[in-house]
């Protein structure tokens, strides 16, 4: 056997007894301390959600829209986990349960500390956290002592992490629904008022300008050649006057009222999605599983607590003894 094994069995064999009772000590004392007497046990209920692909009413069901091979029942990926996470996070959600649920008692925070919220929130971060997991979902922990309690906070804050989300969406739709129905609102006001002014330049003779130049012009050019009346003659140049006057706006406004047609076509459909996306909610979420009260307890540990006790123990013992047997060995060595 290696010598330096001898010396390792030697010295751990020299101080077993402290090295034994020690760790026994410690695990003893942390069994004591853990009993439910002594601590109290906290239970966890677990919910598990997928984030949706889109929220958008409009985008996942109606067909006029660049989304058509989006899959509405198809779950998120990492950026819509990421953001659900974000919104679990957020004050509106922490305010809500902390208020709903009478946390501040519950968790027995000092009500009159001048750090009150920052000692909530810690509590509160303790007791209940959030995580994503490598499907791409999201899991809601909550820790408490009140199995019940633990079961319906992780569900009131699925139910708050939907709510919040849509309304988050539904106030940017209002806002989209107001900016695209103003547009539409003056895209038709603007081509009534063409309208009109086309109706007028009829009233004036100029019904459809190219075929009637055309038209007059070739009855013009056979009634100068057949001689006919100079009242007659006259006439035709008057309506051929009037089409040239008239003529170069009616062809403006027609080209234009052409292409507000197509636009107005084009809002009008925009603004039949954007009404769908203010009127319509879509959750957010897609839960896998409702949080039940827990039948075991989660913490703590009694035999984890027991074997960290006592290993912390044992390792504490040995640098003790080392610590003690260099400091002996140093103090012999110096010159009395």
């Amino acid at each position: 056997m290696d010598p330096q094994s001898q010396t390792l069995l030697h010295f751990l064999y020299q101080w077993r007894k402290p090295l034994l009772i020690a760790p026994l000590i410690a695990g003893v004392v942390a069994a004591i301390a853990s009993l439910p007497m002594f601590t109290e046990p906290l239970y966890e209920s677990i919910v598990t959600v997928f984030p949706a692909t889109t929220n958008s009413p409009s985008k996942a069901l109606l067909p006029q829209n660049s989304y058509q091979d989006e899959d509405f029942l198809e779950f998120g990926a990492e950026e819509q986990a990421e953001q659900l996470i974000q919104i679990l996070l957020s004050d509106v959600i922490f305010d809500t349960i902390t208020m709903r649920f009478d946390l501040v008692h519950h968790y027995n925070v000092d009500t009159t500390s001048k750090t009150l919220r920052t000692d909530l929130w810690e509590e509160y971060s303790d007791k209940i956290s959030f995580q994503r997991t490598q499907f791409m979902s999201v899991e809601i922990r909550v820790l408490d002592t009140d199995p019940q309690l633990a079961a319906d906070i992780a569900n009131a804050m699925t139910d708050l992490l939907d709510r919040v989300k849509s309304r988050i969406q539904r106030s940017r739709a209002k806002v989209g629904l107001k900016i695209v129905q103003h547009e539409y609102d003056k895209t038709r006001d603007d081509m009534r008022k063409m309208e009109d002014e086309i109706k007028g330049l009829r009233k004036k003779g100029v019904h459809e300008y190219e075929g009637q130049s055309m038209v007059i012009s070739d009855q013009l050019a056979t009634a100068i050649a057949e001689g006919r009346k100079p009242s007659a003659i006259q006439e035709l140049r008057n309506t051929l006057d009037t089409l040239a006057k008239y003529g170069g706006r009616y062809v403006s406004l027609r080209d234009e009222l052409h292409l507000r047609k197509e636009e107005e076509v084009k809002l009008r459909t925009k603004l039949d999605q954007v009404r769908v996306d203010a009127q319509v909610v879509l959750p957010a979420t897609q839960r896998v599983n409702a949080a039940r009260p827990a039948d075991k307890k989660k913490y703590p540990i009694r035999w984890l607590i027991c074997a960290v006790s006592g290993l912390a123990a044992f390792v504490s013992t040995l640098l003790s003894i080392l610590l003690f047997n260099t400091w002996k060995e140093l103090s012999g060595q110096l010159p009395s």
